[in-house]
This record gives structure tokens, sequence and C-alpha cells, in this order.
């Protein structure tokens, strides 16, 4: 006889298995909303990582602490410098890649919550004086109906901070690495007095860092607004 009500899965929604234990008893059940065998494809990160955007360090592709791609941002004088530190969960795998799209294109709000507890962890014990979702433009934001960068900040328990606005643009995933890069500003300051940026700490939330495009785009309009310094925070990488 089981001490809990059936809890399903939020990624396969089988019912998860609740092995009666003192720890189980003891733990709180909300966090309990992902079976084992999808926790167990869900990979993360591990190892040497690069120091600004998290990526798991190959001995070809690095210089000390840093991946290529890093150094190449780092050592252009319009980028280098606007993000601090990217953190991260889980390998971009194809489960998690699956996983993301039910999540932004399938409309499973959901989702959010199977990542609670591993941005809660993350987040523990550092300090930001703003959460800021990485926008979507509005036509996007009608298809899709919700902001994923958005939800995750909330089912997280936290606060989002709406500080930018989207031009609307070609969707990001179908752009090549270049064209992510070269693409032109597409975020803007939206209705928040400059002064209450100065010398803030901000945390931009969002689902994928690939090549880290979006994020020094929203980086870059941050800081000519007197934000200190931005870090992220992103699901995969």
């Amino acid at each position: 006889m089981s001490l809990f009500a059936d809890s399903y899965c939020l990624i396969c929604h089988g019912v998860i298995d609740l092995a009666i234990s003192w720890s189980s008893v003891l733990l709180a059940t909300e966090d309990m909303v992902v079976c084992k065998s999808c926790h167990e494809r869900l990979k993360p990160l591990s190892g040497e990582r690069c120091r600004i955007c998290g990526r798991v360090l190959s001995t070809d592709y690095r210089n000390r602490d840093q991946c290529f791609d890093c150094i190449r941002w780092e050592e252009d004088s319009e980028w280098g410098g606007l993000l601090a530190q990217n953190f991260c969960l889980y390998e971009y795998n194809e489960f998690l890649k699956e996983v993301i799209a039910t999540f932004k294109y399938r409309g499973d709000y959901l989702l959010a919550r199977a990542f609670k507890s591993g941005i809660l962890r993350t987040l523990k014990n550092r300090k930001f004086d703003l959460i800021v979702p990485i926008p979507l433009s509005g036509e996007r934001l009608y298809e899709r109906g919700f902001n994923q960068s958005e939800a995750l900040i909330l089912e997280a328990g936290l606060q989002p901070t709406r500080l930018i606005s989207r031009i609307h643009s070609e969707k990001q995933s179908k752009k090549s690495r270049s064209d992510r890069i070269h693409i032109p500003q597409v975020f803007r300051i939206s209705e928040v007095e400059v002064v209450l940026l100065r010398d803030k700490t901000v945390l931009l939330i969002d689902d994928i860092y690939t090549t880290g495009s979006t994020l020094r785009h929203a980086a870059k309009v941050l800081h000519e607004h007197g934000v200190h310094q931005v870090f992220s925070f992103t699901i995969a990488r």
C-alpha cells in the first residue's frame, strides 16, 4: 500500500514509482515529478567546463579554462566581457532536445516544473538583483501561448523582471552559427527607468545555450543601460 497518491512523470506521463523509505517520507513530494527512467536520460554536465559558457571542455577545443567559442567572443572588442558566466544543467542530447521541443513548440507548459529543483540547486547562494527572461517577440508569443524562459522562472518560484522586449525576427533555430552571431540587435529595454538598472547584477534565463549569440545580444543592451554584470542560466548546453 502506498502512502502517496500516484504521481505521474511530467516527461513520459508514466506513474512514478515511489519506493517507501524514511527518506521518501521526509522529502517534499512536490519535487518528485520525473520518473527514474527519464531522469537517467537527462545527462548532467560534468568534468572540466568552460568558465564562461559551461560547455564540457575537450582537449582539442580549449585554451586553459575557456573553449574556443568563448575565446573568439572575448577577443572581439564588441562582445568581450558582456557575459560573465553561463550556468547550465544538462547536455543537449537527443532526449533533452525532444523534451524542450515539447515544452516550447507543443505547448506543454507544465514541463517547466521538471527543472525546478535543478534551477534552485544551481542558483542557491548566488545573489542577483534582477532575474530576466529572454523575451519572445509578440508574434512568437502568440504562436506558443507562453514564454518558456519566463515559465522556468515562475515554476521555480522566482520573480521575473520583464526588462527586455524583442523585435520579431526569423527563428534562431533556422540560422547558421555565423548568421546568429551577426544578426542586428533584436532586443531593447522596455518600460523601465534606466536609473533602476545602474550597477545592478542581472541573471538572464533561457532554455538553450547554442552559440551564445542570443544571451550576448541581451547582455549588450543591458550593459548599454548601466547594468554592472550579466550572468545567464540555461537548461541545456
